[in-house]
């Protein structure tokens, strides 16, 4: 049996679109092996992709008003979130469990407002985590994490 070993990078500046992730990861604990995984949040590949929506340029469709009002959430957060769904799961505690183009099934769609880089802003995720991991892929394995919502915990869906 080999040794697992998580080592969090110490050094990361806020990500903005058009860094490049993948000098900015390197600079901050490369080099890497062969053997080394790193697991990169999907905000950091999604902001540094420009997957960002302001969300004073979306205009709420009816489905959107009417899920928005039901749940206690923004309209224009909401149009967001159905815009990056196939379908929409469950919506419940402010929760919008929806299954993603990409196939993954998340709350708000991966769709989050924390830590965006701005006041009414949202992060998605990136439109193709693989050829994201491809593209940061140096000598280790590159895994996107996706979203798990820091609040789900606290409102259990039944």
């Amino acid at each position: 049996m080999g040794r697992v070993e998580a080592i969090a990078l110490e050094g990361i500046p806020e990500i903005r679109p058009g860094d490049d992730l993948a000098s900015i990861v390197e600079a901050a604990g490369g080099p890497f092996s062969g053997d080394d995984v790193l697991v990169i949040a999907h905000k950091a590949v999604s902001k540094a992709e420009g997957a960002l929506v302001e969300l004073s340029s979306v205009q709420p469709g009816e489905e959107a008003r009417a899920i928005a009002s039901e749940q206690g959430r923004d309209p224009a957060h909401v149009q967001v979130i159905l815009d990056q769904s196939s379908e929409l799961v469950r919506a419940e505690n402010g929760v919008l469990v929806c299954r993603t183009h990409h196939g993954f099934v998340c709350a708000n769609a991966g769709v989050d407002a924390s830590n965006s880089g701005g006041e009414g802003v949202v992060v998605c995720l990136p439109e193709d985590p693989d050829a994201s991991a491809r593209r940061l892929r140096s000598a280790p394995g590159v895994v996107v994490c996706l979203p798990e919502d820091p609040d789900a915990s606290a409102r259990r869906l039944r």
